[in-house]
């Protein structure tokens, strides 16, 4: 009696000669591959660009992890055959490919299209996967999925509500154990402060860190993405959020309130690590206490052929049909999705506006943008952007205003200095005055380290931010109000919290204020 293997390949050579298959596949993924053309550009931004070192660095070890499983013969694909009518993988191809159209055309984000490609790219791949290794390889496929910077957009659409929940609690915790009160901003501001260096196992990027850990550690472990494991993951992610939560407490209560704002730095990271390590230990005990392992495939493949022909075999380790249709089925809906694709409408250019009314003490000179930098500003609906020189009792920059109603138009101004080919020494917040957040950068180039000193905030009718989380989030109602980026780049490195410098801020924010009332 024949394996299914043997029957496979016999009902597939009986229809059509291997060049015949060879072609007809390559014409899927040739169709395939430029269905989801506008995404490469976005990769190769993401795994060539120094600021993204760490994903390009989690990119190389999931590559690696998925290379050895290879060798172990863990992943095989049979592309000498014609696809199989699989539905979870046809499914998930076609439906990550509708949902890639509806992103590109309404949404424009870059990093949920690139997802959707490698959602749809591993349902292609399991049309000539068997569907027991396919269901085994998916936390591989979301592992390199996981490579993209999902940790900066955690850290920025959670990253607030997140920081605001745990500031309160804190504070609550303190008060209710007799210790003077102390208010969220501050303890937003004292955290951010001493949190210099970007630990992705400190705050909410360690729900991003310790996804890819509990990914890898499923794949390894051969334990199925099932209600379970999700029932693990939502335990790991709680573990990982209360690890934070007493982490800011202690370094809250050692430097705050006890006033050691130096034992408070030196306990950063160590208690980071600390807590996320645990963390990560008790997911594996879950793991494997609630997950059961996979069957080895090689114990699916010695029973008798009676077993693995019948319908709970077949779903288990066999291939399913091959018709004949398929191919041309699947090359006429991808031609249909390529002509169905429309980018999200292009905006008119932004422009200068005039109206700006600054402190008579504040010298300022136009700075005309060149058209490449229209052209960049263009691409994201900003209202108005202004650039000037300027001169401050004897401090002298560069001042910029991006005035806008979404928050696409409000990049962090850290990438724009990383483009003009600065680096980023320091980035923390400070208070300009007690209701007045900004935030400070330090700058320098090459090898020599703080040259220049910057600082922003985001500021709207009602409110003033450093935090540009907050700035997203201002965009939930329907109605949206127009929001300023204002930027400051001095000349040379200075004491951002000097006296004059201060001034400046707060008259800015007048003018700001003023033209904001006056109907911008």
């Amino acid at each position: 009696m024949q394996s299914p293997d043997q029957q496979d390949q016999h009902d597939t050579t009986a229809s059509l000669t291997l060049p015949a298959r060879l072609a007809a596949n390559a014409g899927i993924l040739i169709l395939w591959f430029w269905l989801y053309r506008p995404v490469y550009r976005y990769l190769g931004v993401i795994f060539t660009r120094q600021e993204f070192r760490t994903n390009q660095i989690v990119l190389v070890g999931v590559i690696a992890l998925i290379a050895m499983q290879v060798r172990r013969g863990d992943l095989r694909l049979r592309m000498d055959a014609l696809p199989q009518l699989y539905p979870p993988a046809l499914a998930l191809a076609l439906v990550g490919s509708a949902l890639f159209l509806a992103a590109e055309r309404f949404l424009d984000i870059n990093t949920l299209s690139a997802s959707l490609f490698g959602l749809g790219c591993y349902g292609l791949l399991g049309l000539w996967m068997r569907p027991r290794l396919w269901r085994q390889g998916l936390p591989a496929a979301l592992l390199l999925i996981g490579a993209l910077p999902f940790g900066e957009h955690m850290e920025t659409f959670v990253g607030y509500p997140v920081r605001i929940l745990t500031a309160r609690i804190v504070g609550d915790g303190l008060a209710a154990s007799g210790y003077p009160t102390i208010s969220v901003e501050t303890i937003l501001v004292f955290e951010n402060g001493i949190s210099q260096v970007d630990l992705p196992c400190s705050g909410v990027k360690s729900l991003w860190t310790g996804g890819l850990f509990l990914l890898a550690a499923s794949w390894i472990e051969r334990r199925p993405i099932n209600p379970r494991w999700i029932f693990v993951a939502l335990c790991f992610s709680t573990l990982l959020l209360g690890a934070n939560l007493l982490r800011v407490a202690i370094l809250v209560f050692t430097g705050q309130v006890m006033g050691w704002r130096l034992l408070a730095e030196m306990l950063h990271v160590p208690l980071g690590v600390i807590g996320f390590v645990a963390a990560c230990a008790a997911a594996v005990y879950l793991l494997r206490w609630m997950v059961p392992e996979f069957q080895p495939f090689a114990a699916a493949q010695d029973e008798p052929a009676e077993t693995t022909s019948n319908t709970q075999g077949q779903a288990q380790d066999s291939y399913f049909p091959r018709p004949t249709w398929l191919p041309a089925a699947l090359a006429g809906t991808l031609i249909l999705l390529v002509s169905l694709y429309t980018p999200r409408p292009l905006v008119a250019s932004a422009r200068a506006m005039p109206g700006w009314e600054f402190d008579p003490q504040l010298a300022t000179e136009t700075w005309s943008f060149s058209p490449d930098e229209l052209a960049w500003l263009s691409q994201d609906i900003p209202l108005t952007a202004d650039r000037w020189r300027f001169q401050w009792r004897g401090f002298s920059g560069s001042l910029l205003f991006i005035t806008s109603q979404t928050w696409r138009a409000h990049h962090r101004p850290e990438r724009c200095f990383e483009v003009y080919g600065l680096s980023i020494q320091n980035s923390h917040a400070m208070l300009a005055t007690p209701a007045f957040p900004v935030r400070q950068v330090t700058l320098g180039q090459d090898k020599y380290r703080n040259l220049y000193t910057a600082v922003y905030w985001f500021q709207s009718r009602q409110q003033v931010t450093d935090d540009y989380g907050t700035r997203m989030w201002a965009d939930l109602p329907t109605e949206k109000e127009p929001w300023v980026l204002v930027t400051i780049l001095f000349d040379q490195a200075y004491n951002p919290q000097d006296d004059a410098l201060l001034d400046l801020y707060a008259r800015l924010r007048q003018t700001v204020q003023r033209n904001l009332e006056g109907g911008f």
